[in-house]
């Protein structure tokens, strides 16, 4: 059965984002802490098309599962980009560059249409205007079988999360406090989740559950 997973990091005060998120700042300020464990590892250079050496440790078998059995990938307008309103004439195309890390279908929950828009290395970004409900049913559809992963942002993780959609919740918890900008759990309900892991890495400690 196809599930929807969610791999998100987030703070110990639960923000997946600081404050004041900008093109200058994607995830708010301080936001771009939260991934400092990330940054150095080799997996994060072979996803974004570097063959750089860099570290292996406990995170590594983590991040690879992110991309295991992913058929499709649902994010919010937000994460795509910083972009409000309307799409201007030259649109924005992704924080990614011209080969974005995904090489799946690619579908974006935004209020204004679009035409979809492909990008090189197999990912095509697909913008839904009618719903949750309507993006996860194309994406699934996408998938053909294999699983759907929610990339964010915290926003569209929560709408999911109320709606008793989402199937399994990875968690990087980094060791930091944001103090302010976007929370991962407020107004989702009392969602039952069922811890299946909990990994000691250095510089974060990643909690997966099965959400039922």
């Amino acid at each position: 059965m196809t599930k929807l997973r969610l791999h998100i990091a987030v703070s110990l005060d639960g923000y997946a984002a600081g404050p004041d998120q900008s093109e200058q700042n994607p995830l708010g300020i301080g936001g771009e802490s939260l991934h400092e464990w990330l940054l150095p590892l080799a997996i994060f250079a072979r996803i974004h098309g570097r063959e750089e050496e860099g570290e292996v440790n406990a995170s590594t078998p983590v991040v690879e599962e992110w991309f295991e059995n992913v058929g499709a990938t649902i994010m919010g307008r937000n994460m795509f980009g910083p972009e409000r309103g309307p799409w201007s004439d030259d649109p924005w195309r992704g924080w990614w560059g011209e080969e974005p890390p995904y090489h799946v279908p690619v579908y974006v929950l935004t209020h204004h249409p679009r035409e979809p828009l492909e990008m090189q290395g197999g990912t095509i970004f697909h913008f839904v205007t009618d719903g949750i409900e309507s993006a996860l049913e194309q994406a699934r559809e996408a998938a053909a079988g294999k699983d759907v992963s929610l990339a964010g942002g915290a926003s569209v993780a929560r709408q999911y999360l109320a709606a008793g959609l989402l199937d399994e919740i990875d968690l990087s918890v980094a060791p930091l406090l944001l103090g302010d900008g976007e929370r991962l759990f407020g107004g989702v309900g009392e969602p039952r989740l069922e811890q299946v892991r909990a990994v000691e890495a250095p510089g974060v400690t990643h909690l997966k559950y099965r959400v039922g």
